[in-house]
Formats: C-alpha cells, structure tokens, sequence
C-alpha cells in the first residue's frame, strides 16, 4: 500500500459559461483545455485515461472515489494517458492492489496531465447534463477568475476538430498480442489465415487484442492510407477503429471508405461506424452530452435482445439519412433512440457506435468480432438469426 502526502495547491476549472469550480490539484502542475465531458463508470479510470477517443477532453468522473486501486503498465488502451485533464470528487489518498506500479496521480505527475480534486463533481455533471457539453479550462497556475473564463471562451470547439491527427500512428505495425490471462470465456469464432488491416484513427488496444484472440493476423495502418495502398495489402477484411474529435472533418479516411465499399468486408467501431456512415452518403451531429460510461442499453433490433454497452462518444449518425444511403439500423440506445449500430443492404458493411471490446466493463457485445470473422469468410454480413446464434454462445 503506497500513500501520497504531498501538500495540496489551488487549482480552478473555468467554463466557458463563466461556471467556475475552485478545489485542490493533482498531478502534474500547469494548465490545460478542452471539452469538459463526464464518464459514468464505476471502475476503468485507468482504461479511461489512455482511451484515444478522449484526446482534447477533460474527463469529468461521476463516481466518488478515484485512485484506490492505482495504476499499472499492462491495462492501458494506448502508449499514454490522452485526456487533456481529469476531475474526480475525491483522490483516494492510498492505493492497494498486487498489479499497481505507481500511484494514479504518480501516473498523472509523469505524463503533464493536470488533475483537480475536492469539487462537487454531482454539480458540474448536472449543469452539462442541463446546458450539455463545454469547453473549459483547469489550471493550478492561472488562479485568477476573469482570466480563466476569457480563456475558456477562446477554446477551440470540438465541432469542425480533426483530433485523429494528434493520436494516429506516423506508420504501419503489425498487432499480435492476444488478451492473455483476460480472455472471454466461451468459444470464438476463428480467423486463423485471415488477414485484417485496421486503420488506426485512435484505435483501443483491446480492439487489436481480440483480432489477435481469434488467430487473425492485423497490420495496422495510418487513418490517412490512401485507399489504392490499403488494397495492396490484400485484406480479407477491413476494420475502421474508434478516435476523438468530429467525424466529419476527417476528410481522408471518408475519402478512402467511399472507394473501399463493397471491395473488402467492413467492420467499424465507434469513430470508425460514424466515418463509415459518411462514406455511404449519411450525416453526422453532434450529441449534447454524449454517452460515456460502462453502462448504455442498447437493443439488438435484429434479435430483440438488450445489451449493456460501454461507450465513449459525442457524435451520432443521423438515421434517416443513413437509411437514405443504404443502411439499415440494427442496434438504438434506449436512453435517446440514438442509432448504435447499422449493415448495409447490399454491402458487407456492418459497424456499432459503442465498444464490444471493453476493458474493464461489459461483455455483452463480444459477439459482433464474431460477425466480423464470419462476414469475412461468407462477404455477407451475418443475419439476424445468426447474430443471435453467436450471441448465445457468449451466454
């Protein structure tokens, strides 16, 4: 068991509404901006923090207590933290677990990600909750109120952002570790001899693993691959992973999707079925909150079947122009009716806007790797009937 008795400054966070919080700071000392956004898991602050998707956020968590179980190399979804900053209720001041290395705000200190504790976080979340969404700053060196607010008003809004830019990889790699001792129980359906090229627009690492778990072979390409190189490849199937900003303004991979369609069977997560919605001709809008936290229920309107997802996104595809574009909607979030997940008609397209591969949280939606490996094999995407088959197999 580690503690930290480190003497506490001042930190503020200001948003954009001129709302200003003042509390303690942890972690490393500066000043940070971004979109302030609110998480809802209980546990995975550490899955949480190296997620991608979160680059240009602060993340705001709901849940009270965070840090008590530390932080450890191996359960991180990238190289690094991405949040642009963190905000928790209260720091746990000592962290137990066999697994943990260094403390979270250890953790913090040596990546420059600024953190605030000690503010009523159930009142920030209930007033982006009401007004949605806001930029804002958090600083432990920019103390002065006037100050803060006229910064938060010139953050860069998140609509119109290609955050893919800051977080994609700079070239090709190869993926080939598996879950090891996390793997699901039940059987998979294998991929051995299969060939996937995943672009990496921000990917989870977990999302690689299960390719690797079912024996597929992953060469992971930059988002900006034109589409004649990614044919080079000669994939059996091609995966479009999650990341942060606007999908709309990553312009390039939309581009390479438009004349993929139809060559290759696609699977999208996440960003990845937002970008794949945009090549087929639907649009794209921002959600006034977003969903984010461990716990969505989504339907499966193809078996009928409720599945607890987690989810990280601010953006949704607009349903009547994704069936305009050849689309048909196979899974809706029951909190808002927002689209979660579409196929294509004729196409072996098929993608969901939440996370099957979530570490820690749900394993409701492990099924759809599943899918993606037998769409490969048959370059139909799977029916209803046999989505409900795989589904069954994971219990």
């Amino acid at each position: 068991m580690t503690s930290s008795a480190s003497p506490r400054r001042v930190a503020k966070l200001a948003l954009e509404d001129g709302t200003l919080f003042t509390g303690e700071h942890f972690g490393f000392a500066g000043t940070s901006e971004g979109e302030v956004v609110f998480n809802t898991s209980m546990t995975g602050y550490q899955e949480i923090l190296t997620d991608p998707s979160y680059a240009g956020q602060i993340v705001t968590m709901t849940y009270p207590l965070i840090g008590n179980y530390g932080i450890n190399r191996e359960d991180v979804e990238s190289k690094k933290p991405q949040v642009a900053g963190f905000i928790v209720k209260e720091l746990a001041p000592a962290y137990s677990n066999w697994r943990a290395d260094i403390s979270l705000e250890e953790y913090l200190t040596q990546n420059r990600i600024v953190g605030i504790t000690g503010i009523d976080t159930r009142a920030l979340v209930r007033k982006l909750r009401i007004k949605g969404a806001m930029n804002g700053v958090l600083s432990s060196e920019i103390l002065d109120d006037g100050q803060l607010i006229r910064h938060a008003k010139e953050v860069r809004d998140m609509s119109g952002a290609d955050l893919v830019k800051d977080v994609k990889p700079s070239k090709q790699y190869e993926w080939d570790e598996d879950q090891g001792v996390w793997r699901i129980a039940g059987s998979v359906e294998r991929g051995d001899g299969l060939h996937v090229v995943a672009l990496d627009c921000g990917a989870k690492q977990n999302i690689l693993r299960h390719f690797a778990e079912r024996g597929i072979r992953v060469t992971v390409l930059p988002p900006d691959t034109p589409a004649a190189e990614i044919m080079k490849h000669n994939p059996d199937g091609l995966f479009i992973s999650n990341g942060p900003g606007d999908p709309a303004a990553v312009e390039y991979t939309i581009n390479s999707l438009k004349q993929t369609a139809g060559k290759v069977p696609t699977f999208g997560i996440c960003l990845g079925h937002q970008l794949l919605g945009l090549a087929l001709g639907a649009t794209t809008y921002k959600l006034k909150f977003g969903h984010r936290g461990g716990n969505q229920p989504v339907k499966n309107l193809d078996t009928g079947r409720v599945e607890i997802t987690s989810q990280n996104h601010g953006f949704a595809v607009e349903k009547s122009s994704l069936e305009r574009a050849g689309g048909v909607v196979t899974h809706l979030n029951l909190n808002d009716n927002t689209v979660e997940g579409f196929r294509h008609r004729e196409l072996p397209v098929f993608s969901v806007q939440y996370h099957p591969e979530a570490s820690p949280g749900p394993h409701d939606a492990a099924y759809l790797f599943d899918a993606f490996v037998e769409m490969m094999k048959t370059k139909k995407p799977p029916t209803g009937k046999r989505l409900a088959e795989l589904q069954s197999l994971r219990g």
